[in-house]
């Protein structure tokens, strides 16, 4: 069995897709992944790419899908490996050797793995750790409650044992993946921290282009796992620290 899974979700990704699976076959260590792909039947060059690179590729899907959240649900669906790692269309491994660090990492038997990302346009230039470019920290110690500010960590640098990983929320559309983090912590009993970036995200995704349901939809979820007082005050707290972050950036967030 493989120790870890790693699911690239697509659609409409002809420009991007090739270096997100360049990095992952750059890694190395194809007998301890099972690598899938997920496109949402793509009209453009991306499954022209996909089929390209098939041979390395363990498992791929494409079919039309209800949103980013039932595509990653597929590929988690079947999925081999004993953690799950969501690396999307424009996503990429921090560096070449990043897997190895990783699977070495996995070796002790954490149930959460996570790290920092770097934040990168669409050019890949990286524009800075998300610790740097946001007010998000990450702790050395990780809890689910640490999530009552927003999201915490990119899910692209967040692995999980899949066997307490659920299916993602598709009444969510932009936010499910907070949800599903903080319901993969609750089962949580070991989480490490990487003392490496992870992950290259890339910048501009669906939550940044739809942010006003994006902010409402973390709202929702936020209330449902911190109740309805304490997530007002929390959300007082994060548009306090947004506004002064933005502030001593002149003005910008990102």
């Amino acid at each position: 069995m493989p120790k870890l899974s790693i699911i690239t979700i697509t659609y409409q990704a002809e420009a991007y897709i090739e270096r997100t699976l360049h990095s992952v076959f750059e890694q190395g260590c194809a007998q301890e992944i099972d690598y899938i792909v997920v496109d949402g039947a793509s009209k453009d060059r991306t499954l022209e790419i996909i089929e390209a690179n098939k041979a390395k590729i363990n498992q791929v899907i494409s079919e039309k899908d209800q949103g980013i959240y039932d595509a990653m649900n597929k590929g988690m669906q079947i999925a081999k490996g004993d953690y799950v790692l969501f690396l999307n269309a424009g996503d990429t491994f921090a560096s070449s050797s990043t897997l190895k660090k990783i699977l070495i990492e996995l070796a002790s038997n954490p149930d959460v793995l996570f790290g920092e990302a770097v934040f990168v346009n669409k050019e890949g230039q990286p524009l800075g750790l998300r610790s740097e470019v946001t007010p998000h920290r990450l702790p050395a110690k990780l809890s689910w409650k640490d999530f009552k500010y927003g999201m915490l960590v990119c899910h692209q640098a967040f692995i999980a044992k899949r066997s307490i990983a659920p299916l993602f929320n598709l009444e969510y559309r932009l936010s499910s993946d907070i949800d599903w983090e903080i319901q993969v912590l609750k089962k949580s009993r070991i989480v490490l921290k990487t003392e490496f970036p992870i992950c290259h995200y890339l910048m501009g995704g669906a939550s940044v282009q739809n942010l006003k349901r994006s902010w409402k939809e973390r709202y929702e979820v936020l209330k449902s796992h911190f109740g309805f007082l304490s997530n007002v005050i929390n959300h007082l707290v994060i548009i306090t620290r947004g506004l002064i972050f933005a502030f001593k950036k002149q003005g910008k967030y990102w």
